[in-house]
């Protein structure tokens, strides 16, 4: 039948992208309502193993088939879905995107792309092997921040940058806290088991669900990896880097006693400053990346005026170049030179980069429906998939930091062997000169959930 009969604004069958959704609840539930608003997507499947969290999103889309396993979804819906949402908490986020990968599915999956270093990796070589449209959900990255700033770097405005600065606000959950104990019912309406995924066998505990999970190594990856895959994309996206070579940290130190250092390593650090130093990709020096975490910021400018805002109240990330200095707010947004009354004397750069108007989530729908290689996202798993191992290296170095060797005790020896400059073979993804930090790089995964393997 002629798509004329059917009348104006009418979307054929055809032409729609038929959605699952991994994770229904909490973020979950916000990107899928997101990709919902396209006229040519449907929501045909949910999947939660929290039937509470579930709730909103099924009574959104109650025609859509509800699972709490995603290997049975993808099973039973593989012929029926174009594309997978995954929005699950990090320790779930590589093998679930790989399943729907791998049976040819389009993926949007939530930040930071994975739990691990590893796991980045492998997800970058399967968007290539698989040939699916990809974008993890850093949605500032289709913002017009970050294209402006790039437009004003490239204009040689503030010169070449040697220096970053970049922080967050968080964590605004619980770190720095000793593992969860007590015993606790599991609720009837989760699946304790399947949330555990990955992660080693562990109690239940309310600790944990359905949000402060972020705070605890098996599942989560703290403040850097909930925030920076935001606040440091500006620096990824513009600046000639790729990997850096090598890690340092500090993080706040937590004390039982006089000579008893609190051994909290289940959780994620109260607050941490990490280092990255990178080679510059055109052989011109090197570039010093500083983040911050948990209230701490760097020195605010001598540019920046006594009562101007350092970013916003969420983070910000600062340039550093040889002929001045460019300040973000959180997700690249409003860029602004320093002095801020720079802004208003210096020509702009005119608009060279695409904008992004429809958004990052619609931005992925169009890619998914114009099919491999016909769209464009702003974060596919190619660029996705090296700017996570790059964030996480910072993760490294702060287990590294909070490892405690058990043969060094007594007053005045410290037991934190860690502490210092990790050198990184990132073509190996290898620490060269503290193997123990080797162990953080890729997890084993608990019985029945098999290796990470294309």
């Amino acid at each position: 039948m002629p798509r004329s009969v059917l009348g104006r604004g009418f979307v054929a069958p055809s032409d729609k992208l038929n959605i699952a959704g991994i994770g229904a609840g909490g973020k979950g539930e916000s990107d899928i309502a997101e990709m919902a608003k396209s006229p040519h997507v449907n929501i045909v499947a949910l999947c939660d193993v929290d039937d509470r969290q579930a709730v909103n999103s099924r009574k959104k889309f109650p025609k859509a088939n509800y699972y709490k396993d995603f290997r049975e979804m993808l099973q039973k819906e593989k012929n029926n879905i174009d594309a997978c949402t995954i929005s699950t908490p990090d320790h779930t986020h590589a093998v679930a995107t790989l399943a729907a990968m791998q049976l040819g599915k389009h993926v949007y999956t939530q930040k930071p792309l994975t739990h691990d270093i590893y796991e980045a990796r492998i997800l970058a070589q399967a968007a290539k092997k698989y040939k699916v449209v990809t974008q993890m959900g850093n949605q500032g990255a289709s913002g017009d921040g970050v294209r402006q700033s790039k437009e004003i770097c490239e204009a040689g405005i503030i010169g070449d940058v040697y220096e970053v600065h970049a922080w967050t606000n968080r964590p605004i959950w619980p770190q720095g806290v000793p593992k969860p104990t007590g015993n606790h019912p599991i609720p009837k309406e989760l699946d304790w088991n399947l949330w555990q995924g990955t992660a080693k066998a562990d109690d239940y505990n309310p600790a944990y669900v359905p949000f402060n999970w972020r705070g605890f190594w098996a599942y989560g990856t703290g403040a850097l990896g909930d925030m920076a895959c935001h606040i440091m994309d500006p620096i990824y996206r513009i600046l000639p880097i790729l990997y850096p070579e090598s890690a340092e940290c500090s993080i706040a130190n937590q004390w039982t006693g006089m000579n008893q250092p609190a051994n909290n390593n289940f959780s994620c650090p109260t607050s941490s400053i990490i280092h990255l130093v990178y080679p510059r990709l055109d052989k011109k020096g090197k570039i010093n990346v500083s983040w911050y975490d948990g209230g701490l910021l760097p020195q605010r400018p001598e540019e920046l005026l006594a009562d101007e805002e350092l970013g916003n109240w969420d983070g910000g990330c600062l340039f550093v170049g040889t002929k001045g200095k460019l300040l973000m707010d959180c997700y690249g947004a409003k860029p602004r030179l320093l002095p801020t009354k720079v802004m208003k004397e210096t020509t702009m750069p005119k608009a060279t980069l695409k904008r992004v108007p429809e958004g990052h989530y619609l931005q992925w729908v169009n890619a998914c429906i114009a099919g491999y290689g016909k769209g464009e996202t702003s974060s596919p798993f190619e660029y996705a998939g090296p700017f996570t191992e790059s964030l996480l290296m910072g993760n490294l170095a702060i287990r590294s930091a909070m490892y405690m060797d058990p043969t060094v005790s007594g007053w005045g020896k410290d037991p934190f062997t860690g502490r210092k400059k990790l050198l990184w073979d990132a073509e190996n993804m290898k620490v060269t000169n503290f193997d123990v930090a080797n162990q953080f790089v890729k997890r084993e995964y608990r019985d029945g959930w098999g290796t990470l393997t294309l």
